[in-house]
This record gives structure tokens, C-alpha cells and sequence, in this order.
């Protein structure tokens, strides 16, 4: 087990603003790992037969722990989730409670209404950089190959089998059972495509074919795998509709691993690692961001492009340009962006860079700068 302090650093803080904090992630994002990792916690595991049965008085299961702090594994496997969370919420306020579960749960709409206002909500992406210290291979170019998941990188093999059992487990476990889907075929057929034009623009027309379903199928396989934090879809950022794409959106894998297992990467090139950093970039950004904001792409009539572009309330945007290398970095589409949106913040954020830069290229200041450093700037403005 290694210790992830930047995530038991989130759920503490959480626990300072609601007793109730939920943890979502994709499965084998190390959610019971972490769970467990809490110091002096009581753990429950829902799925197990026992620990349900315990709970089918909430008020009497609540009033035994009062008090304490609870960790309710796996809790999308009660009969009635919703319930005992906003009973603790409501009238067990001294007892601090981390719920983890399919990201499904939150989606429901019983789920989002009866707690509203009553829980905080953390998204457990695949590892971040503030992770890898802690683990025994602290290698970037690991995690862009092997993935985030904390089992997948830590496998001293490229953990190729592995990658294909979690897609069957996720068709059994939470679309089938949860989302009602039937066709597995045509699905899972679907999920690879995605996957292999990561990053891609995404229109449904092209993948209704070789998947043999409608177009209004294939937006409702996307709109699943966006609820199960699988595929991310990135928006694009537009205040001059006659020049700017407007509608369609860019559509990313949730993991690299997943991304360099489908396009057949064994190895990866140079060229290779530019496309995953930019993955690495949107997961980081996923896992600092504050509640509210906002991650868009922006693209011009006329091919201009950013990769990233951050909105945050009442602050102006942030263009971020990803460049695996700082000397290949170019100026020409942030010109551009900064011509159409003055005062706004650019970056051109790289994997080597030690600390943040100014530089000059083709006439235009810019910024270019680590990850790491990038994140604090925008996460707490």
C-alpha cells in the first residue's frame, strides 16, 4: 500500500466543509486502497451480505458509529444509498462519512436531489504527478505508457491482459448492471474506437458505421461513458460564433494506458508522448480544478487551435497550449487567442520545465512552465 497524501489531503479538507463526502472514480482507481488508508476510520464494505443487512435501520446503524469516522465501501450496493447518507447528513453531523461507489450513483437524479447541500464530491482521477513521488517507479513516461490506475503502473510488465479484463468487467459490472445496455458488441466496439482517436473532434456519424448502431445510439453510448468517467468531453470555448467552432466537441480516454493499448503502442516515440502529455495535462487539470470551473478547447474557421482553455467564475480565460518538450514551443495560434480575448492568461506548459519562464517567440511574451506549477497558479486564482 503506498500513501497518497495528496488525495488523503482532499477528503480531510472536504470533511471540514460536510460530513458526508462522496469519492467517485473509474474501478481500480485505488478508491478502497485510499479508503482504507485513513487513519483511524471504521470500515464497512457494502458488498457484502452482512454489512447491508447491519444497515437496514440507518438511524440505528448511524447512532452506534456517532462520533466517528465511517468509510462506506462500495455504498451503490444498498438498497436505498440516498437515504442513509442525507439521515447522516442531516442528523449525524458529528459523524464524518466517506462514501465510495460507482460514478453512475451520482448521476442518478435521486441521488443528486437528496443530497443536495449535504455532501462534498471528489473526483479520484487516475494518479496525478503528486502521486508518482509515492510510488516505487516515479516515472512520467511509465505512467503515460502503463496508465494511471495504481495496479497497472505498478505492474512490471506491460499489463496488456489487464487492460482487456477491466473492459470486460466494465461491461459487466457497470453498464450492464447499472446502465441497462444490452448490445455488448457494438459497445465495446465503440469504447475502442474512442479510445483509439483519443483526443480526437467527435462526430457520432463516423462511428455509427463500424459499430453497426444509429448515430442517436452512439450519442447515448458517449453520454454513459461521460457518466462513468470514461470518456471526457471537452466543449469548445466560442464569444465569436462566425469565426469560432461552436458545437463540436473533442473527446478524450481516461487514461493513457487505455489510449497506448488500443492504438498499439508497445513503446512510445516522440511524437507519441506529445499526444498522451496533453491527456496527462486534461487529467491534472480535472483533479485541481476548483468546483465550478470549466475545461474547453477553442478552434478558429480557420484551423487556429489551443488545446486548453480554463474559465473559472469571474476570472478571464486561460489558454493552455501542450507541449511535451519546452523547445518545441510555437506562438502562432496563442497570438491568435490573445488577439481575440485580450487580458487573457497564456501558457505553454511543458514537461521540462523546472520552473516557470518567460520567454519571446515570434514576437509574442509568453509563459512557459511545469505542470505542476501551472496547476497552482489556476487552481487557486
Amino acid at each position: 500500500m503506498y500513501p497518497r497524501p495528496f488525495w488523503i489531503g482532499r477528503i480531510l479538507s472536504a470533511w471540514e466543509r460536510r460530513s458526508v463526502v462522496w469519492l467517485k472514480g473509474v474501478r481500480r482507481a485505488g478508491k478502497t486502497v485510499l479508503a482504507r488508508s485513513l487513519p483511524a476510520t471504521e470500515y464497512f464494505d457494502c458488498e457484502l451480505p452482512r454489512t447491508r443487512r447491519d444497515m437496514e435501520d440507518p438511524e440505528a446503524f448511524l447512532r452506534s458509529l456517532e462520533g466517528r469516522t465511517v468509510v462506506l465501501d462500495e455504498v451503490h450496493r444498498l438498497a436505498a444509498p440516498s437515504e442513509l447518507l442525507k439521515i447522516a447528513a442531516d442528523h449525524f453531523p458529528d459523524t464524518k462519512i466517506l462514501a465510495t461507489g460507482s460514478s453512475s450513483l451520482s448521476a442518478s437524479a435521486d441521488f443528486a436531489d437528496t443530497l443536495t447541500g449535504r455532501k462534498e464530491e471528489i473526483w479520484l482521477t487516475p494518479m496525478v504527478l503528486a502521486d508518482l513521488a509515492a510510488f516505487e517507479h516515479p516515472s512520467l513516461e511509465r505512467r503515460l505508457l502503463h496508465g494511471g490506475l495504481p495496479p497497472f503502473f505498478l505492474s512490471e510488465e506491460l499489463p496488456e491482459r489487464d487492460f482487456q479484463e477491466w473492459l470486460d468487467a466494465f461491461w459487466a459490472k457497470d453498464i450492464l448492471e447499472l446502465f441497462r445496455l444490452r448490445q455488448r458488441r457494438p459497445f465495446l466496439r465503440f469504447v475502442e474506437l474512442l479510445l483509439l482517436n483519443s483526443g480526437g473532434i467527435f462526430e457520432a456519424t463516423s462511428y455509427a458505421r463500424p459499430c453497426e448502431v444509429s448515430r442517436t445510439t452512439i450519442s447515448n453510448y458517449l453520454e454513459v461513458l461521460e457518466t462513468a468517467l470514461v470518456a471526457h468531453v471537452v466543449r469548445p470555448f466560442s464569444r465569436r460564433p462566425r469565426a469560432e467552432i461552436v458545437s463540436a466537441p473533442k473527446v478524450y480516454g481516461f487514461d493513457t494506458g487505455f489510449v497506448c493499448y488500443f492504438k498499439g503502442w508497445p513503446e512510445l516515440r516522440a511524437d507519441d508522448k506529445g499526444t498522451l502529455w496533453e491527456h496527462v495535462v486534461l487529467n491534472e487539470l480535472h483533479a485541481h480544478l476548483p468546483v465550478g470551473a470549466k475545461v474547453r478547447y477553442w478552434r478558429t474557421r480557420h484551423g487556429n487551435e489551443i488545446d486548453f482553455v480554463v474559465l473559472r467564475r469571474g476570472g478571464k480565460p486561460v489558454a493552455i497550449e501542450c507541449k511535451w518538450s519546452a523547445d518545441r514551443a510555437d506562438a502562432r495560434d496563442l497570438r491568435v487567442f490573445r488577439n481575440h480575448y485580450a487580458g487573457s492568461e497564456n501558457y505553454i506548459v511543458a514537461h521540462d520545465v523546472d520552473r516557470p519562464r518567460e520567454r519571446e517567440i515570434s514576437g509574442v511574451e509568453l509563459t512557459i512552465i511545469g505542470l505542476e506549477d501551472l496547476v497552482q497558479r489556476i487552481a487557486k486564482a
